[in-house]
């Protein structure tokens, strides 16, 4: 009936569905709940009809009913907001089904590598998470019980792992306490270490959600995650870019800047594009100093070359023109990148001879420069670069 059964069937037989939830068989009421579910899929109006006999699903002992139970009041949640009121009451009834779920002693009929009804477990956390959402007093409720499957779940196995991950985004999800975030986030640190790729790319997608909520308690794991920018896994690579980028701030931007070139340096082509724009805003808002600042964006057209966006090389040329006391400094590193092969380097070319034409002067006439150039050493290089046939129209 479920599966097959049209809107207008539907109707007339919601009634006896839910008469069947009732039933003294236990399978006959798990099926009738999981009908009750694909009924509401179909006619959301015909919740109403079933919510006196889905709470009374909850005080069952059969775990295939209660699983069903909890998957029609989660949907029901879902869709409904007067229905979510309605349910945020059997908190305290999920608590202590879940609380006798990690506390219980092994059972061959529901047991999972050693993990109770993990199923069962996942379902109800879901569940929580919902009820818990923006509601102080419900998130209160469940406090202690999250800290105690996050506390008390095996790790060695992927079935406990999954239960974690699950309590991880209810914690972060609800109004948790800030010791219970860092928890989750400690969690989410030990997944960066498995040895499995899935494990840790999850890991990173949730923390990247987790930063701009508790950056402090994942400024903890930075070490972690900027050694994932060396995992062979592309998916991984990239989230761990986008969550380092998010870690950068006034304190360790010298450090992370650090990192975040040598990965420039060596990161594939699909990476350098975006990579060089995040170091070069990450530069300008973080930048200790003005010297800093301008040898970060000579590093990033160099290791970028001609990955580097327009906007990076009109950025750098008005810095640098703006930037009085640094312009003889940077004409002459500038006058030693432009000496090399620069072909592959455009926007390293097209920075290096608007600089040198601007401010050469003091390339050529500063007496105690490091660098000594000629006249006619500049006038050869830009020939080379005006008759070079590899040069960009824009150069």
């Amino acid at each position: 009936l479920g599966a097959i059964a049209s809107p207008e069937m539907s109707r007339d037989l919601a009634s006896e569905v839910e008469r069947l939830m009732k039933s003294p068989n236990a399978y006959v009421r798990k099926k009738a709940a999981l009908c009750a579910y694909r009924i509401i899929l179909k006619v959301p109006e015909l919740m109403e009809i079933f919510l006196p006999a889905t709470r009374s699903l909850l005080s069952e002992k059969n775990h295939g009913v209660l699983i069903t139970g909890v998957t029609l009041i989660t949907e029901m949640c879902e869709n409904s907001v007067d229905t979510l009121q309605h349910f945020k009451k059997i908190v305290p009834n999920l608590v202590r089904i879940l609380k006798n779920l990690i506390m219980a002693g092994y059972s061959p009929e529901h047991d999972v590598s050693g993990v109770s009804d993990p199923f069962l477990q996942v379902k109800i956390l879901r569940l929580l998470r919902i009820l818990g959402r923006n509601d102080v007093e419900a998130s209160e409720a469940m406090n202690d019980i999250l800290a105690q499957v996050a506390t008390n779940t095996e790790t060695s196995k992927n079935v406990g792992n999954t239960i974690l991950y699950e309590t991880v985004l209810s914690i972060m999800d609800i109004k948790s306490e800030s010791g219970l975030r860092v928890l989750a986030v400690n969690i989410l640190g030990r997944f960066l270490l498995n040895n499995d790729k899935n494990i840790r790319y999850v890991a990173l997608n949730t923390l990247l959600k987790t930063v701009y909520v508790d950056t402090s308690a994942v400024q903890r794991h930075r070490t972690t995650i900027l050694e994932c920018l060396k995992d062979p896994d592309v998916s991984i690579r990239r989230r761990a870019l986008e969550l380092s980028f998010a870690l950068v701030n006034t304190n360790n931007v010298r450090t992370m800047m650090k990192e975040l070139l040598l990965f420039l340096e060596r990161a594939d082509p699909e990476f350098k594009a975006q990579c060089s724009s995040n170091i070069v805003h990450a530069a300008e808002r973080f930048a200790p100093n003005k010297r800093w600042h301008l040898d970060t964006l000579l590093r990033v057209l160099v290791a970028a070359g001609n990955y580097v966006r327009d906007d990076v090389v009109s950025s750098t040329i008005q810095l640098i023109s703006e930037t009085q006391s640094q312009q003889t400094y940077m004409v002459q590193q500038l006058w030693q990148a432009l000496e090399q092969d620069t072909a592959d380097r455009q926007p390293l070319t097209q920075v290096a001879t608007w600089c040198i034409g601007e401010y050469g002067d003091s390339l050529l006439y500063t007496p105690d420069s490091a660098v000594k150039v000629t006249e006619a050493e500049v006038i050869k290089v830009y020939q080379r670069l005006l008759w070079s046939p590899q040069n960009s129209v824009i150069t």
